[in-house]
């Protein structure tokens, strides 16, 4: 076995995911881990993949948009790539932004409701 592999439970301790989560990212064909046998190995690329997924997921993007954003990658390369990452971020940075507003006066109104029943406890 290759030093530069990672074998599945090496694979979910490192990145502190869950079985399920590694075999349904390979069900939906984000991973594509080399398999012998039984047992499953991710390589320098997968490890890199995963990372971005990861991220991803982290800033809101749906799996999909993951997959597809990967994908430009495999067909167009880097730049193309990069060039739909800014607009994915762009899009996703409104929409966070539109979110952070709505969470704000949700909180605001909710405060002053408070401040109401704590004013009038009767």
């Amino acid at each position: 076995m290759s030093e530069s592999r990672l074998p599945f439970k090496e694979m979910c301790a490192k990145f502190d995911v869950t079985p399920r989560t590694l075999r349904y990212y390979e069900y939906i064909e984000l991973l594509t881990p080399e398999k012998e046998g039984r047992s499953r190995f991710y390589t320098p690329r997968e490890v890199a993949r995963l990372t971005l997924i990861l991220r991803g997921r982290r800033f809101g993007f749906s799996l999909e948009e993951i997959r597809q954003w990967l994908e430009i990658y495999e067909q167009e390369g880097t730049e193309a790539q990069m060039q739909a990452w800014q607009e994915m971020a762009d899009r996703q940075l409104l929409a966070l932004k539109t979110q952070r507003t709505e969470l704000d006066a949700t909180i605001a109104e909710l405060a002053a409701l408070r401040d109401q029943v704590s004013d009038d406890p009767g």
